[in-house]
């Protein structure tokens, strides 16, 4: 079991939506098109999901590159799929100054990893191969079905919440709840699914933190990068665009500046968290730099 009882608090966190899910259908028509509302949820979903690395690629405007094009991120994504004992994904970069990158896929075979030129512009070879271990857990671990059943949870909630306040809870008089109780869980359950599935977002970066230190070896390297990629998402981060939030999640660091989101609403723990957990995996401490007071410019690319 991991150290910090990540996957114990995941299954907690579906367990409180789920909770939630069932008490909008107890106020709703006594329950009776809860059934419709999860089909057509589920079926959006899992669409994105499908779908899931085209639309995370197609968003960050990436394209694939060669081995000759991009040799260090080849060398160290094939060394660490090589020793988890999957296939080699497809490497992207995205022609974006904002330092970052991610994982997609619905599973190892169809996974995809994509830098930013930022990114590569920024870290040194080991603090990216700690970057790369972290991100490839996120696909071995299944984090993608994990956040796209969240999220279906999540907008299914939001769309039974939306017809409460369209259609009322019932067909008749003697089937509609209590208005008050109705308003409530129509302002309310929308917001509290949408925490919810942030918690288990955050849950998951906390476990390809972990999963991907053992992969490399390395927990330092992946905290000295997560050290400067707090400088340099705070001095370059993307737009906050609804394409992006939506994918935000597969991010190795939250991809926008700390004001454009709020901390519940966050999809990454606080980095400083997440940095204290690898340096007890090290027994270590490093230290952290301080932000950058000028625009952010990247090093050569790291080619």
């Amino acid at each position: 079991m991991h150290r910090h009882f990540n996957g114990l608090k995941t299954a907690a966190l579906f367990g409180l939506i789920w909770a939630l899910l069932l008490g909008l259908g107890a106020v709703i028509g006594n329950g009776r098109y809860i059934g419709l509302f999860a089909v057509i949820g589920l079926a959006m979903n899992f669409y994105a999901y499908w779908n899931s690395g085209k639309l995370a690629i197609r968003a960050m405007q990436a394209y694939p590159v060669s081995e000759t094009q991009a040799p260090a991120m080849y060398r160290i994504v094939r060394e660490l799929s090589t020793k988890a004992g999957k296939p080699m994904p497809e490497l992207y970069i995205s022609p974006t100054q904002a330092p970052n990158a991610f994982a997609t896929g619905r599973n190892p075979n169809n996974a995809k990893v994509c830098c930013t030129e930022g990114i590569l512009g920024l870290l040194d070879e080991r603090e990216l191969r700690g970057v790369l271990g972290h991100e490839l857990m996120h696909v071995y671990n299944r984090d993608i079905l994990t956040s796209s059943v969240a999220g279906a949870l999540a907008g299914l909630i939001t769309s039974v919440a939306q017809m409460m306040m369209f259609f009322g809870g019932g067909s008749s008089n003697e089937n509609r709840p209590n208005p008050i109780v109705m308003l409530f869980m129509a302002f309310l359950a929308p917001l509290a699914a949408s925490v919810i599935q942030m918690a288990i977002s955050r849950t998951r970066e906390f476990d390809a933190d972990e999963d991907g230190s053992k992969l490399t070896g390395d927990p330092l390297a992946l905290a000295s990068a997560l050290a400067k990629l707090e400088a340099g998402v705070a001095s370059a981060p993307l737009a906050p665009t609804p394409q992006l939030q939506n994918a935000s999640h597969a991010f190795i660091a939250n991809p926008f500046r700390a004001q454009d989101i709020s901390r519940m609403f966050s999809t990454h723990p606080k980095t400083a968290d997440r940095i204290e957990r690898l340096e007890q995996m090290a027994g270590q401490r490093i230290r952290m730099p301080q932000r950058f007071d000028g625009p952010y410019r990247p090093g050569p690319h790291q080619g």
